[in-house]
């Protein structure tokens, strides 16, 4: 069983010290980029994150990684154009993408498609490259001097797909550089773990439950040691619940980001399936953290337990939390655990440890 403990690093000059030491040198020697941009690339939404105009905050903007196929009409692209939709021409269809494709979707009662699928570039969609490219482009604005900083998330490379990961993080690269960035990846675990554990010297478990797949990544004072991903998240449970229950799951994903409770108990039958097929990812995402643990060599020495925070749209639900807690204490977990949290902002988690990581690219 897990023993959860809090615990301290001793001895050691605070990262966020060093951060704000950076910070306050000459203008000359300073290392910070306030210009510097963060984007989230998920399965179901892209989140752009930049600082606030003076104000020490965070500004986030998104879209739904979604579009939806529909016939063309001069009419209807004209109340498109007037509603500031995003969409395009293709042949006898207009293209519906972005945040409008979830709207027609539900008024039509018919399921969006989706250009990445597990995290990647779907395959399986002709347009996909061209509808990301679409999100980007309307989300991310030029950069104010040429070549400014921006880091994209991209998954851990999910197992008997480790080339594919390489495709993806080449063609999203190649879209933001010739926006004119300087553009650089960096997990989505990792990007977690920047923007929730400073305070821990950036050491502990950072966990993004997304849309496409759920990503892990350990660190130890910044410096990545395990990174995996499982391919399973939102759609998973939305497709699974939508199978059994015979609705479908546009209407599904409608119930679990609006109503659902996990420390409830289930009141209809969707509800039930959603209970069900929520305890089977996190059982998988427990287990798959403790073997990957178990079968590493690359862990150091522990003087205090870890931290391990939350995120995602999928880890949103409320009793998320306390799920994940009640499978971490069935197992004997090969690490010491002092505290399970979720982040301060659980959707734009990424996104802001993104827009950090870029703020100190070098």
């Amino acid at each position: 069983m897990v023993k959860v403990r809090k615990g301290h690093f001793e001895n050691k000059k605070k990262i966020s010290q060093i951060l704000e030491d950076a910070v306050n040198e000459s203008d000359d020697e300073k290392e910070i980029c306030r210009s510097a941009l963060g984007v989230d690339i998920g399965t179901s939404k892209t989140v752009f994150a930049k600082n606030g105009n003076g104000n020490g905050g965070k500004d986030y903007f998104s879209q739904r990684n979604a579009f939806i196929e529909v016939e063309y009409s001069k009419f209807t692209e004209k109340i498109l154009q007037q509603n500031d939709i995003c969409h395009y021409r293709l042949k006898d269809s207009i293209v519906v993408y972005g945040d409008g494709a979830e709207i027609f979707a539900n008024t039509l009662n018919k399921e969006t498609r989706r250009p990445l699928k597990n995290g990647l570039l779907n395959a399986n969609e002709v347009n996909a490259v061209e509808i990301i490219k679409g999100i980007l482009d309307d989300l991310v604005p030029d950069p104010e001097e040429k070549n400014a900083p921006l880091c994209f998330s991209i998954p851990a490379a999910p197992k008997k797909a480790e080339s594919d990961i390489i495709y993806h993080e080449a063609i999203i690269k190649r879209l933001l550089d010739d926006k004119g960035f300087q553009s650089k990846s960096i997990n989505e675990g990792m990007a977690v773990v920047f923007s929730e554990l400073e305070k821990e010297n950036f050491t502990g478990f950072g966990i993004s439950a997304g849309g496409g797949m759920c990503n892990v990544c350990l660190s130890f004072l910044s410096i990545p040691h395990i990174s995996f991903s499982i391919n399973k998240g939102g759609d998973y449970i939305d497709e699974a619940v939508s199978s059994v229950t015979r609705e479908v799951s546009t209407r599904v994903r409608a119930i679990k980001e609006n109503k659902l409770n996990l420390l409830n108990t289930p009141e209809n039958e969707i509800e039930d399936a959603l209970h069900i097929y929520y305890d089977d990812l996190i059982r998988e995402l427990v287990m798959t953290m403790k073997k990957s643990i178990e079968e590493t060599s690359r862990i150091p020495k522990l003087s205090s337990p870890l931290p391990i925070v939350l995120s995602g749209g999928t880890a949103k639900p409320k009793g998320f939390k306390e799920r994940f807690e009640k499978f971490l204490n069935q197992v004997e977990f090969p690490v010491e655990i002092s505290e399970i949290r979720m982040a301060r902002d659980p959707l734009n988690a990424t996104a802001n440890g993104a827009l950090i990581a870029a703020m100190y690219q070098g």
